[in-house]
């Protein structure tokens, strides 16, 4: 008689079951073709995923690599059980990120981990990262789905990704050309993007607030699910057409944390917070947190998801570029002369 202790067992006895690995797989290479750019040789399916750069296009090409996740929001997702979009908010960290230096994302891989892979769940998952690929003009080449039994409760899984773009050395926008003078645009965000939702979800539990409770109409949880804004098509069109001296995305630590990023020493910010509308969603978190105003400026986007800095002269022609490549945008201040050795950011 055999006991437990005598009998074999695989990998699947320990929680790990490769061909549901394998069906993801499949489906993941269909979802990727999609994204396909001319420039991928091998994608999805090898020990690595091959893409030549257009030697053609660029004298000296420079590569420039991002990463990222979408952090506790994905609780949100799971909790409601939306996992169509969270995808979506994973690629946008990463493109927003590598285009604040003026580069095109060519490529984007994905990391997915769970205790069980759940194939309907991550199949949706990758077909958001997909379809940010596609917003943002990126190739889906690769990535990883892991069964990881007992790092992950049931239902849970954790999300990273990876992009790689490229921008011409002569043209990287990294703040050097910034002067006393400029204008600063600040273009829309759609909700918190995927920042601050440990703070968020604080909010919740201390209020006891549901995610179905509506505000202005909308659940508060399908408002707190809006997929991050990508900003890459209109961007890059507006570098087409118009000097751009800076590009700030506004991620965790708001303006005043992320905007200095890209400011050179000797200079200053000057924003005006009340030269957008802030949208509700903030108002609501900020009075039922009783989250003091600095807070919340240093902690959520409150509705500029990024900031480009322009010459004062082209401020107009920027905006109605923008503006025409779907963008709402704002003027929201200007860059002036410091004595501070650090880039500060003062906001009135």
């Amino acid at each position: 008689m055999n006991t437990p202790s005598s009998m074999p067992l695989s990998y699947r006895d320990a929680g790990v079951d490769i061909e549901r690995g394998n069906r993801l797989a499949r489906r993941i290479g269909g979802i990727a073709e999609a994204t396909r750019r001319p420039e991928v040789l091998a994608g999805v399916g090898g020990f690595g995923a091959l893409f030549e750069l257009a030697r053609d296009r660029y004298r000296e090409p420079v590569l420039v690599s991002g990463t990222d996740g979408v952090g506790t929001k994905l609780r949100i997702a799971i909790e409601r059980g939306v996992h169509d979009t969270i995808g979506i908010d994973l690629v946008a960290m990463c493109v927003n990120d590598v285009l604040s230096l003026g580069a095109e994302p060519l490529f984007f891989l994905d990391y997915l981990a769970s205790a069980r892979l759940d194939e309907t769940q991550a199949a949706a998952v990758v077909g958001g990262i997909a379809r940010g690929c596609k917003l943002a003009g990126a190739a889906l080449i690769g990535g990883e789905s892991a069964e990881m039994p007992g790092m992950y409760a049931a239902g849970g899984y954790d999300l990273a990704g990876f992009c790689v773009g490229v921008v011409e050395k002569s043209a990287i926008i990294d703040g050097r050309d910034v002067r006393p003078g400029d204008a600063l645009l600040g273009l829309a965000s759609s909700g918190p993007h995927s920042n601050g939702y440990s703070l968020i979800r604080k909010v919740l539990e201390t209020c006891g607030t549901a995610l179905d409770e509506p505000l202005d109409g909308t659940e508060i949880g399908e408002l707190l699910l809006a997929p991050t804004r990508i900003y890459v098509r209109a961007v890059r069109r507006l570098l087409a057409r118009t000097p751009v001296h800076a590009i700030a995305h506004i991620t965790g630590g708001g303006i005043p944390e992320n905007l200095p990023r890209v400011l050179p020493p000797g200079t200053r910010a000057e924003v005006e917070v009340a030269a957008w509308p802030r949208p509700p969603l903030f108002d609501w978190l900020q009075t039922k947190g009783r989250i003091a105003a600095d807070e919340m400026l240093r902690t959520f986007n409150c509705g500029i998801g990024m900031v480009v800095c322009v010459p004062a002269a082209e401020c107009e022609r920027a905006t109605e570029v923008l503006r025409a490549a779907g963008e709402t945008v704002w003027p929201i201040g200007r860059v002036t002369a410091s004595a501070e050795a650090e880039s500060r950011v003062r906001l009135r």
